[in-house]
């Protein structure tokens, strides 16, 4: 009959194997939840935004933009990388008033809500800048460009008003693949 047979299970063992599997089904979820995003996730965004940067014009702009990164950015470390081919010089900051006080040329929010960037905004005019938001769904108001990470996929979309409001002039090029379906990088 081979070494595993039905019978030779008591009721206890099956309940101990079923409570088994059931609590290794349950803690599934959150492990998948806190695990970090995973290289090539990290590799789009770092693309998306080093091209978004890329294709942004500053008035009287010298040399490359000052791009600060807020720490509540599931993505600060890959974008403040300072060995990557990037566009821009990234700053770590941690709060409003560093950002204040270094004077970027752009922003890159993480977890900070389109009201609290918002208010950033309004302490930085009439300074030209560029903003990026990881955490702004409906990219109403706050940021510029506010990215969209679903599953496996990096798109953005553009909130025109604030970007005519920010100073910078962004290609036509970059507008045109906000549009759905045309920027998602899979």
């Amino acid at each position: 009959m081979g070494w595993w047979h039905v019978k030779t299970f008591s009721a206890s063992r099956w309940l101990t194997l079923f409570a088994a599997c059931f609590a290794c089904l349950i803690f599934i979820p959150f492990t998948l939840a806190a695990q970090p995003p995973g290289p090539q996730l990290s590799d789009r965004v770092r693309t998306i935004v080093a091209g978004i940067v890329s294709y942004t014009r500053w008035p009287q702009l010298q040399g490359l933009p000052r791009l600060c990164i807020f720490s509540t950015a599931t993505y600060a470390a890959t974008l403040s990388d300072k060995n990557s081919d990037i566009f821009f010089q990234p700053q770590l900051v941690k709060s409003e008033e560093e950002a204040l006080l270094l004077q970027c040329d752009g922003i890159y929010f993480g977890k900070e809500t389109p009201q609290q960037q918002q208010q950033l905004i309004e302490r930085y005019q009439p300074r030209p800048l560029l903003l990026i938001a990881e955490q702004n769904p409906q990219c109403i108001i706050g940021s510029a460009f506010c990215l969209n990470i679903h599953n496996d996929a990096v798109s953005f979309s553009v909130n025109l008003d604030a970007l005519t409001r920010s100073g910078v002039r962004v290609s036509p090029d970059v507008l045109l693949l906000a549009r759905p379906g045309k920027n998602s990088h899979e």
